[in-house]
């Protein structure tokens, strides 16, 4: 089991950027999967972004973001990242990371994940 603190969110207008980043503490391997997911009021959880550490840190996005939203991660610092950029009111959510052990591969499924960070606030102004 891991623990996962997420920072980074805040309030910004449309076409805005922010990154946020998600603290890993504890053992990871190449068997895991790191992802995040977003949640707005009233909205199913989305999956948004994720990395899978046992297939060369392939990495996976929603249609909703892909060309705006790059997911990486700092090894040496055990830190995963979403750099947003062009940021819509759409966007506007909670976001958390996540992370999977023996998925391998990227993966925007929530199934697979079992921890999981508590979030942070991405607000999005037209």
């Amino acid at each position: 089991q891991v623990r996962l603190v997420e920072s980074g969110g805040g309030s910004v207008q449309a076409g805005g950027r922010l990154k946020l980043s998600c603290e890993v503490y504890g053992y990871i391997d190449r068997t895991y999967c790191l992802a995040w997911f977003r949640q707005a009021p009233g909205k199913e959880r989305e999956g948004v972004a994720s990395i899978g550490l046992g297939a060369l840190d392939s990495t996976g996005y929603a249609n909703s973001v892909k060309g705006r939203f790059t997911i990486s991660r700092d090894n040496d610092k055990n830190t995963l990242f979403l750099e947003m950029n062009d940021l819509k009111p759409e966007d506007t959510a909670r976001y958390h990371c996540a992370a999977a052990r023996n998925c391998w591969d990227w993966n925007l499924n929530p199934g697979p994940y079992t921890d999981w960070g508590q979030g942070t606030q991405v607000i999005v102004s037209s």
